[in-house]
This record gives structure tokens, sequence and C-alpha cells, in this order.
């Protein structure tokens, strides 16, 4: 019998104390295959409302539902072990109201198992972050280019350049002084994104920000060239299993039309292999 000690999941307070020191990292997962792989390697696991382009083919993250969220969250919580797991929350299921906020980010933590859910906003998010916190629910924030809100940013546009670094720095203020234990950066220029990391207390954890936030996080899909619809500028391509995955079913194609798959070594016979001796 093993005597080793059990994986322990890292905790949101564990983050919040990573601050200043060794890069967090950070990866979206979908489904338990994937979820294994990441968990390995990452301190944080995110089920992204990404899910919805990346897996589903919307066009973007509005579309997707609770429903889709706890799916993708149950599949994710069978494999991770050690990582933090943090659930997306969809859009439309708390912007309403604290008390709306409460009861879906509660479901979404009971039905997968999940320590700590993301909202996207800062300043106008602020009281419902710390209506959570104090109703012992964790929260990741996200400010800068917040894709729920693409139709009022107008797109999938830098956000904090010039004169609005100071709302993304406001609201980056407000996250973490309403009590999330981290906040994302998202395509945000990279001084400001190292101002906002030295002003705040909390972990920042930078997708097109800077290398001076305390972690980084990238769609899975998309570091491994699997989702290849767009290339955002801030991927790095770790990985071209996209392309390794068109060649092997381009020859798996080739091989069934030439009557070559499946082999002898793949079929049966009417009677049993003998075992061995």
């Amino acid at each position: 019998m093993s005597t080793s000690a059990p994986h322990r999941q890292v905790t949101p307070s564990e983050v919040l104390a990573r601050k200043g020191g060794t890069p967090l990292v950070c990866l979206t997962a979908y489904t338990t295959p994937i979820a294994r792989l990441v968990d390995a390697q990452c301190d944080i696991v995110l089920v992204g409302d990404s899910v919805g382009m990346v897996l589903h083919g919307l066009p973007s993250t509005l579309g997707v539902t609770m429903d889709m969220m706890i799916l993708h969250g149950q599949a994710v919580a069978r494999g991770v072990s050690r990582a933090l797991m943090v659930v997306d929350m969809p859009f439309g299921s708390y912007e309403e109201s604290p008390q709306q906020a409460f009861r879906n980010a509660a479901r979404l933590m009971a039905e997968t198992g999940a320590g700590a859910v993301k909202l996207e906003g800062g300043v106008a998010m602020a009281d419902t972050i710390r209506f959570l916190n104090a109703r012992s629910i964790p929260v990741m924030g996200h400010v800068g280019l917040t894709p729920q809100a693409i139709n009022t940013l107008g797109g999938y546009k830098v956000q904090g350049r010039g004169a609005d670094a100071d709302r993304v720095l406001a609201d980056a203020r407000a996250v973490a002084d309403a009590g999330a234990f981290s906040v994302v950066l998202e395509k945000v220029p990279a001084t400001l994104a190292d101002r906002i990391t030295a002003q705040v207390a909390v972990p920042t954890i930078g997708i097109g920000a800077s290398v001076g936030c305390d972690g980084q996080i990238l769609v899975v899909d998309d570091m491994l060239g699997l989702f290849t619809a767009f290339q955002p500028k801030f991927v790095k391509r770790y990985g071209e299993l996209g392309h390794s995955a068109a060649e092997a079913i381009a020859a798996y194609a080739d091989e069934v039309r030439a009557r070559r798959f499946p082999a002898a070594e793949h079929v049966f016979t009417d009677t049993p292999k003998a075992p061995p001796a």
C-alpha cells in the first residue's frame, strides 16, 4: 500500500500569497483528458467561457449558458487533483444583482466542485465581488478587455491606451479592494499592466499584458495549435496539434479507402488466441 500523502489542491489564499513570487502558471481546460495534462503543470486551471468558441463553434462567449459551464466544469473536475479549479460565470448570470450572482456562483461551485469563480468587470462589479467574498465564494476578477462586453467595447480592442489607462487601473484597484484573490489583465499595454501589478495587492494574471504580471494564462487550444480560426497577437503556439491531427485523419482516410485498414492485427478471428504458457 502506498504511504505517499494524497495530492492537495491549491487554494485561493495560496494564490493570493504568491503575489510578487514565482509566477503563477494558468491554462484553460474544458475536458477531462486535457484537464489531467494541464493539472500536472499548472497552479490554476480555468474552465473558461471561451469553451463556447473553442468547442461549440459560437462566434463569441455571449451564448454560453450556466448549464454549459456546469457540464464542462464537472468534466474538468474529474481530471484535476492539485491545481485550483476556477469556473467562469457566463454572461447574464451575475450582472443583475449581487443576489443573482450569489445564487449562480453557489450553484457553479456546488455542482462542479470548483474552488472559485471568475467574473468580468471592475468598478461596476466591486459590490458584487464584495458580496460574494463575504459569503465564502472566492472570486477571480477580470479587467481590461472583457469579452462579454465586446458589444459595448466595440470589439476585441486593446484597452487602457492613453487616457483610458486610468479607467482600467481604477477597475483593477476596485476588484482587488473588493476582495478578489487575483485579477486577470487582458489585452492591455505592457506598461499599464506593470503599473497595475505594482499598485494592487493581489496577483495579476496576464493574457496579452506583460511578462511582469504575477502569472500568465492562455487558452489551451490556442497554445496547442488546436484552435486555429484566428490567432491573437498574445498567443504563442507551443504545439501544432491541429496540423498533426489533420495529417493523422488524412492518413486514416487514405487507408480506409485503399482497404489497408483494418489490417489483420486489428480484427478478430473465429478462434480465441491461446493464452501464453
